[in-house]
Order: C-alpha cells, then sequence, then structure tokens
C-alpha cells in the first residue's frame, strides 16, 4: 500500500494528499473535542463517519491515479515502430514497406496516430530502413510481441521461371516510456547534422535539422527527420535512442535468463523469425505458437487483430514460446 507521503511527493496526488490530511486534522479535532466533553459523542458520530468515508475515498482514488500510471510505464500509449529490409535484397525492402503499410493500416482503424520519423529508400522504393512514431491508447499492449524477423515467401514479378523467392525485413517495437532510469552520459553521444530530404518545399534542404546520434559504447545510432527543426529532432532522437538503449538491455537480459522465463513470446531478439507470410498459399504463420491465418491480402491492408489477439492469449497461457522457427 502506498503511503500519504509518498502521494504527496506524487504531482498527481498531491492535492489529494492535503485534502486528505486537512481531513485528517478535522477527525483529530472531533476526537478532542469528544475527550474534552464525552457527552458529546453522539452528536459527533455521525461527523467522524461521514470524515472516515471522504478519507476513504480520497485514498482510493489516489491509489487509482498511482496504479494507472504503473500500468502506463510498463504499457505506454507510445512508441517507435521500425522496420528494416533483411535479406533478398530489394525485395526484402518492398517487403519491409509492406509491413509498415499494415501496421499504418492497423493503426489508423484504431484510431492512433502515425507518423513518420526517417526513411532510406531503395531503388525500387522500398524501405531499406525506416521509423514511424505511434500514439494510441493501448499500441504498446498490441504491438509488444512484434519484435523479430518476418518472412515473406512469393514468386516475384520479375521472376521468369516462377520460382519462389524468400526474403526477411525485421520489426522492432519500441515503447517510449515516461519514467525512465538510464542515464547516458554526455560524453558517450556523438552528434551529426544534416540537411533533411523529401517533402517540404526547398527551405526543407537548406537547414540542417535531420539528427543523428551515435551511442559510442553500444555503437547504436539514431537518426530523426520529421521535426522542422533541429532541437525538437535532436529531442526526439534522444527518445528514441533510450528506448533502443532499454530494449537492448532486456533482450540481453532475456537471453542470459532465457531458461527461466518459459511464459515469455520471443526474447525480443530481432534475429528471431517470429511469422511467414506465403503468397501462394494465402497464409500468415506464427511460428511461436503454431497458428495459422488466411486472407493474406486483407492481413497486408492492417486486418491483424485476430493475429494481434491469438498471440497475446498465448502468452498469458503460459506457453514455452522461446523463439521462432529455425532456417
Amino acid at each position: 500500500m502506498t503511503s500519504l507521503d509518498e502521494f504527496k511527493k506524487n504531482n498527481k496526488t498531491s492535492f489529494l494528499a492535503q485534502e486528505y490530511e486537512k481531513l485528517e486534522q478535522q477527525a483529530s479535532d472531533v476526537s478532542r473535542m469528544i475527550e474534552a466533553d464525552p457527552s458529546m459523542k453522539d452528536l459527533a458520530k455521525d461527523e467522524m463517519d461521514s470524515l472516515g468515508e471522504q478519507k476513504k475515498n480520497l485514498f482510493n482514488q489516489m491509489e487509482d491515479i498511482v496504479k494507472k500510471e504503473v500500468e502506463e510505464d510498463e504499457f505506454p500509449n507510445e512508441l517507435i515502430l521500425e522496420v528494416r529490409a533483411g535479406a533478398g535484397g530489394d525485395e526484402a525492402s518492398l517487403f519491409a514497406q509492406k509491413l509498415a503499410e499494415m501496421y499504418e493500416g492497423y493503426s489508423r482503424a484504431n484510431g492512433w496516430s502515425w507518423r513518420k520519423l526517417n526513411e532510406s529508400l531503395s531503388a525500387v522504393g522500398g524501405y531499406k530502413e525506416a521509423a514511424f512514431e505511434v500514439r494510441g491508447q493501448d499500441c504498446f499492449m498490441k504491438f509488444r510481441f512484434e519484435t523479430g524477423v518476418h518472412r515473406i515467401q512469393r514468386i516475384p514479378a520479375t521472376e521468369k521461371a516462377g520460382r519462389v523467392h524468400t526474403s526477411t525485413a525485421s520489426v522492432a517495437i519500441l515503447p517510449l516510456r515516461k519514467k525512465t532510469s538510464f542515464e547516458i552520459k554526455p560524453d558517450d553521444i556523438e552528434m551529426e547534422f544534416s540537411r533533411s530530404g523529401g517533402a517540404g518545399g526547398q527551405n526543407v534542404n537548406k537547414v540542417e535539422t535531420a539528427v543523428r546520434l551515435i551511442h559510442k559504447p553500444t555503437g547504436i545510432d539514431v537518426r530523426c527527420t520529421s521535426e522542422r527543426s533541429q532541437g525538437k529532432n535532436r529531442e526526439l532522437a534522444m527518445q528514441i535512442l533510450i528506448a533502443k538503449l532499454e530494449a537492448k538491455k532486456q533482450e540481453d537480459d532475456a537471453k542470459k535468463f532465457a531458461g527461466e522465463r518459459k511464459s515469455q513470446i520471443g526474447t525480443g531478439d530481432r534475429s528471431e523469425k517470429i511469422r511467414t507470410y506465403n503468397i501462394l498459399q494465402d497464409r500468415v504463420t506464427d511460428h511461436r505458437i503454431k497458428e495459422s491465418w488466411h486472407n493474406i491480402e486483407s492481413i497486408f491492408l492492417g486486418d491483424i487483430e485476430d493475429i494481434l489477439t491469438s498471440v497475446d492469449e498465448a502468452s498469458k497461457k503460459g506457453f514455452d514460446m522461446s523463439g521462432g522457427e529455425e532456417d
């Protein structure tokens, strides 16, 4: 149970904690009055009962606020979704783009905001890599098990012999938490500025607003070009870098204690192959839960609720899903 002192330190509950203290003082005054004049006990009973009920309601309100804060920290309503082309050349970049469009379709259908932060395009227009900001109720709760390698099997339009081509793309889901204990030393950061490309008129190419941060100890780098000012891009890039470093630590911890975490769906490792999209068989298979779905065209448009729900339900049942499918 949270103490009153802790409620007073929390800016979301400090006012209610002060009101609670006032009620305590009133109850103390009434108690002293009864001690001084026991004949007032019966008359004061209703007031004491009322003060007790008010205190109880205030305390419950404060506990609810703190509980919601904890839930929001565990399942924040803001995240970064990254896609990156893997094996398969241009076909892999087209698949990465298709995955991004699938998640965008699902996000918009749920009323979530979807914003592109950065992209690197291949020669055929697909994503070599791209990052998006997603904001909305339960977005991380829904997407949290999408991290990993996704595989597609299809016959490319350029394939004259009709051979099935397999390519991959990785997805990373990075929650943006309001509270973080992760500290980055200024000396560990290398910062680069460049001109943003893409839409926005001539000014976008004249001012160095794009920001790239490199975390020297790990080699992790982040690039942000979505904002018009260098300062805002730097701030957002730092948020993403912290999220990446936290994700790396969790991934390393998960690998370290993998044998003790049988109920975890994967380790959150980007190298795990979690799902295959087979175009010829009109089938999507999640290898962690050994379940398949059809109507792949609809799925790529964002109709993935059944997939996300099935994976989530399997995680709650404590299935041993410590990895995806091997090559």
